[in-house]
């Protein structure tokens, strides 16, 4: 499969063989997951080393993630599924992303296949940008020493991200996750640059909202691995053909209508009533206004979410 997006002037391609070397390439290796401020900073120097000596820029990255497939047990969930991973990534200006399907199979390469079979022959590396941490070949075995004794024996340069400069940003795809997982929504926003979303699609609910004054859109995410933030009612935005609507997003159970266990992700768009069902929406979340609570009655729900629509609607005319 190979997209070409003429205005970001994107190739993507899902697989090392797909990719044919048309010129010598800056290359940068990684998961990239969250594309955030460190990742940005890393593309942003392999983009400008490429437009500096007349290169292409390529980001050489996998899917499944590597920890999905050798530790399967730990039920991994990632900032980004990897269609927000190519879009991301392409609007930093990255010309080619090559994503390999990551399997048991290709964990078993060796150091010295890795470097010859894929970043030299496949890709045809000149320049190879990689974070001072970065292992590679079979049991990630070798370190960023190997690579640069690679380079002398096959004519490309390394070009080290120092832990330095790695720990100035301050930032990593872990740290994320964790704020995220504790609905620390404003902090994660400000480590990813960027609104965290989520896109799905607009599913038929319970219908419980309507009833109480506040009728719902209820998503739908279809990627199971993709990191849903922490239960709770937050701020919320889409743009529905072409304009931003702001709405209050409550994700959880609804323990005060319900006694199931399945979360279900719900907003009120706010002086918004048309139909959205079966449509497919991006959720941008920009401030946690409360946890997820089990009140009395329905009474005491109605309360607090008028509490919410208020300050909602507060959020939404501070932004405009």
């Amino acid at each position: 499969m190979h997209l070409n997006t003429e205005d970001l002037e994107l190739n993507t391609y899902y697989n090392i063989e797909e990719y044919k070397a048309t010129k010598k390439a800056v290359v940068t290796i990684g998961t990239f997951d969250g594309v955030h401020q460190g990742h940005q900073k890393i593309l942003d120097r392999v983009v400008s080393r490429a437009k500096t000596e007349g290169l292409t820029s390529v980001l050489l990255t996998f899917f499944p993630h590597p920890r999905m497939v050798l530790q399967p047990d730990h039920d991994l969930k990632l900032i980004n599924t990897i269609d927000e991973r190519v879009q991301l990534v392409s609007n930093q200006g990255i010309e080619n992303i090559v994503i390999h399907p990551f399997s048991k199979e290709f964990s078993r390469t060796t150091a010295f296949d890795y470097v010859k079979n894929i970043l030299v022959d496949q890709l045809n590396a000149k320049v190879v940008v990689i974070g001072y941490d970065h292992r590679f070949g079979i049991n990630r075995s070798a370190s960023i020493i190997e690579l640069k004794e690679f380079a002398v024996q096959f004519d490309f340069e390394v070009i080290e991200i120092s832990k330095k400069e790695v720990e100035e940003v301050a930032v990593s795809s872990t740290k994320i996750r964790k704020t995220l997982q504790s609905g620390a929504i404003e902090k994660t926003n400000t480590y990813l640059n960027r609104d965290y979303s989520i896109t799905g699609i607009v599913k038929s609910g319970k219908k419980i909202g309507r009833t109480i004054g506040y009728p719902t859109a209820n998503l739908h995410v279809e990627e199971a691995y993709k990191l849903i933030p922490a239960a709770g009612v937050y701020v919320t935005s889409s743009v529905i053909d072409g304009k931003r609507v702001y709405g209050m997003t409550n994700i959880g159970t609804n323990p005060t209508v319900s006694d199931e266990a399945q979360q279900t992700i719900e907003t009120y768009y706010i002086d918004f009533n048309e139909d959205l069902y079966n449509r497919k929406m991006e959720l941008f979340f920009h401030k946690r206004l409360r946890s997820e609570e089990k009140f009395k009655d329905l009474e005491d729900l109605v309360a607090a979410m008028k509490q919410d629509e208020q300050k909602t609607r507060h959020y939404a005319q501070q932004t405009r």
